[in-house]
Parts: structure tokens; C-alpha cells; sequence
């Protein structure tokens, strides 16, 4: 199931009710965030209140999963035990073509080949029979 021979060792989300339909979606192999139905622009991270005021109200929406990346580092050293045998690899900050901004690791991809600009488009990672991942690729 998922995209490692081994079993998944690395700490894995715990939804609750805001970003429960995030990660609904995820299992599905679609990218839903939340729109302002106020201001039209999506969202990233989950919440239950609007950032546009109480009176706005969220929507989940389906994205394309296509983006851009904005900024981007590459691990080198591990940061916990977890993560020790993973080599080095791209963290990047993703803007996504519907507006909003998230960090996910850059797959398939030598970490020196990312670059700010890249096209990406999501990769949905089956980590358990229960939880999946978004990381991105190059588009």
C-alpha cells in the first residue's frame, strides 16, 4: 500500500474536525482545501473560522493539484531518528495554480534539481491502509 517496502515508522497526522475532509480527500488521491465563499480565494491550512471574518463562510473545493514552487530548502542531516535513513531530500513551500500555500517534500526529483519556479503537480503517498500524504513532483 504504501510507497516503501518497509512499514511507515514517521509520526503520522491526527485530524480533527477542521481538516478532517483534507485528509478524506487525500485517501482519495484528491487535493481538497477550503474556499472563501467571500473572497473566492483558497486556504491552506484547515480551520473552522474564516481568515476573512466571522461572517464568511468555508467551503471544500477540489484543486488541481498543479502548482509552482515558491521557496524550498534541502535537508541534509536528519531532524529526528525517524528520518535517518532518508538521505537528503527538498522541502518546499508550494503555491498551488488556485492561489494558496503549503510545505510538502519534493519526490522524484534529485533535491538539487528543485528549483524556485518548478512545476510541480501532487503525488499522493499511501503511507497505511488508513492515512495519505501530499508531496509533490515535477509537473
Amino acid at each position: 500500500m504504501n510507497d516503501e517496502a518497509m512499514p511507515y515508522r514517521k509520526p503520522l497526522p491526527e485530524p480533527g474536525p477542521a481538516s478532517q475532509p483534507f485528509w478524506a480527500g487525500l485517501r482519495e488521491h484528491k487535493l481538497k482545501l477550503q474556499r472563501s465563499k467571500k473572497t473566492g480565494k483558497v486556504i491552506y491550512y484547515p480551520r473552522l473560522v474564516s481568515p476573512y471574518g466571522p461572517k464568511d463562510e468555508l467551503e471544500w473545493v477540489e484543486c488541481s493539484g498543479k502548482g509552482t514552487v515558491y521557496s524550498f530548502t534541502i535537508a541534509r542531516r536528519p531532524t529526528a531518528p525517524q528520518w535517518n535513513d532518508d538521505g537528503d531530500y527538498a522541502i518546499a513551500i508550494v503555491e498551488l495554480d488556485e492561489g494558496a500555500r503549503l510545505t510538502a517534500n519534493i519526490l522524484n526529483c534529485p533535491p538539487e534539481a528543485v528549483n524556485i519556479g518548478m512545476k510541480v503537480k501532487a503525488h499522493f503517498q499511501d503511507v497505511t491502509a488508513e492515512v495519505t500524504l501530499l508531496q509533490f513532483e515535477p509537473a
